[in-house]
C-alpha cells in the first residue's frame, strides 16, 4: 500500500465515485434502496492495511448470541449507530472501530467516504468510510458485537472467480434466492456489506485501469 495508491484512491473517491449502480452489482433483484423519512444514522469503516507486501481490508463476523440482532452470524464492516455524542459520522466510524476491533482513533486516517446505503431490514441509513492504517497492532475484540476478524486482500476483491450466488436463509426463516455475494475464504459476504464493497472494488479498477 503504497503513498501513490493512497493519493489515487482519494482522488478516485472524490471525483469518480460510481454511487448506486456500483451498489446494486451486488443487491438481489427487487431489494429497496429508498430511504424513509425516519431512518436512524450510522457509519462502517472499510480499513486497510498492508500485510505481507500487499493492501487488505479488515471484516467482522458479527457474534451469533442475540437472536433479536437481524444481523447476527453475518460479515460485516467495523461500525454502529451515531451516538449523541458523536461530532459527525466519521466520528462514529472511528469510535466504533476502536470499540469493535480495538484499533485506536490516532491510527486511523480516512481518505474519503463512499455512497451511502439504506438497509430496510434494520432501518439504517448507513454511511460507509474508506481509511488506512501503517499500523494496525493487535485487535482487541468487542466480543458481545464480534465474534471474528476477517482479513482480506484487495486482489481477491478484484477477481471475479469470488463472486457468486446462492440461496440464503435469513432471521425470520425465510430464503432469499439466488443471492449474489462474495466468497472470501468459504465466508459468505452478501446484503448491504458486499453492496458497500461492491462500489469500493469500482473505484479501484478505476485506478487500476489508469
Amino acid at each position: 500500500m503504497t503513498t501513490e495508491f493512497i493519493l489515487e484512491l482519494e482522488k478516485a473517491i472524490h471525483f469518480n465515485k460510481p454511487g448506486r449502480s456500483a451498489q446494486m452489482l451486488m443487491s438481489r433483484f427487487g431489494r429497496s434502496t429508498a430511504e424513509p423519512g425516519q431512518a436512524r444514522l450510522a457509519s462502517v469503516l472499510i480499513l486497510l492495511f498492508l500485510k505481507n507486501h500487499e493492501t487488505h481490508f479488515v471484516l467482522t463476523k458479527r457474534t451469533s448470541t442475540h437472536p433479536e440482532d437481524k444481523h447476527s452470524g453475518q460479515i460485516s464492516f467495523p461500525g454502529g449507530s451515531k451516538d449523541p455524542s458523536d461530532e459527525d459520522l466519521q466520528t462514529t466510524a472511528i469510535r466504533e472501530t476502536f470499540e469493535e476491533i480495538g484499533v485506536n482513533a490516532d491510527k486511523i486516517k480516512i481518505i474519503g467516504q463512499l455512497s451511502d446505503l439504506y438497509i430496510p431490514v434494520s432501518n439504517f441509513q448507513v454511511h460507509p468510510f474508506v481509511g488506512y492504517t501503517s499500523n494496525i497492532g493487535g485487535y482487541k475484540l468487542q466480543p458481545n458485537e464480534v465474534e471474528e476478524i476477517l482479513e482480506i486482500p484487495i486482489s481477491m476483491l478484484l477477481e471475479d472467480e469470488y463472486i457468486k450466488s446462492k440461496d440464503i436463509a435469513i432471521h425470520n426463516g425465510m430464503v432469499l434466492k439466488d443471492v449474489p455475494y462474495f466468497d472470501f475464504f468459504g465466508y459468505t459476504v452478501w446484503g448491504a456489506t458486499a453492496m458497500i464493497l461492491s462500489e469500493f472494488r469500482e473505484v479501484v479498477k478505476i485506478i487500476q485501469a489508469k
